[in-house]
């Protein structure tokens, strides 16, 4: 792994973030569908929908989203909201390669991971609660921030590990994004990630990694 090239400030303990600088490679639709396939198999192998919230990495977030105020049974981690509808026999959506990447590993790690469109954020970032009044605009409407994991840039609100910024949201046309993945570090660390993220795009090439790093 590589350093950061900005700065990230937890103020909250508990937490890994690892992070992927990716660019989009040639378009390989069928490779893609058969990952999105492949890891939704591996889920439903390996996990099962009424003993999910027993998983060591599921029950370590749910505990983390607890001690920041966060109750995780109304606001889910977006990986257990994930991993839910996978288990319910849903496959994993085709969106956009780096947004299909991403919610693979989200679901082989069962963490909350995102992808930003690079140049949409400014540096430094801090990860620390939100606070009253903090809101954004979500991939699911407004959506306010107090008491749930927060990253934050220069503007203000980035991300919450529950749902998406629309402000970094990828489109049809990125080809540049930067992943964030939230590990509980009593379950996983930064390594076993981009072990993860490497063997994902081993099975289908939709992107190369420019960059890793953890903060």
């Amino acid at each position: 792994m590589q350093p950061l090239p900005f700065a990230v400030e937890k103020e909250i303990g508990g937490w890994t973030l690892f992070w992927a600088r990716l660019q989009c490679a040639e378009e390989c639709g069928e490779a893609r569908r058969q990952l999105r396939a492949a890891v939704a198999r591996r889920c439903r192998e390996r996990l099962g929908i009424e003993t999910l919230s027993g998983n060591a990495t599921v029950a370590a977030l749910r505990r983390l989203f607890k001690a920041a105020g966060c109750d995780p049974s109304r606001y889910r981690p977006s990986s257990e909201a994930l991993l839910r509808r996978i288990l319910k026999g849903e496959e994993i959506p085709a969106i956009h390669p780096l947004v299909d990447l991403n919610n693979c590993l989200s679901a082989e790690l069962a963490v909350p991971c995102c992808v930003m469109t690079a140049g949409t954020f400014e540096p430094p970032l801090r990860f620390r609660h939100g606070m009253a009044g903090e809101a954004y605009e979500s991939l699911k409407g407004p959506f306010e921030l107090e008491g749930k994991p927060l990253l934050l840039d220069a503007v203000g609100p980035l991300d919450a590990p529950i749902t998406g910024s629309r402000r970094v949201m990828v489109a049809a046309d990125t080809i540049d994004a930067w992943l964030v993945a939230y590990l509980p570090v009593e379950t996983l660390d930064a390594e076993r990630a981009e072990q993860v993220l490497l063997g994902l795009l081993e099975e289908a090439p939709v992107a190369r990694v420019l960059l890793t790093a953890q903060s």
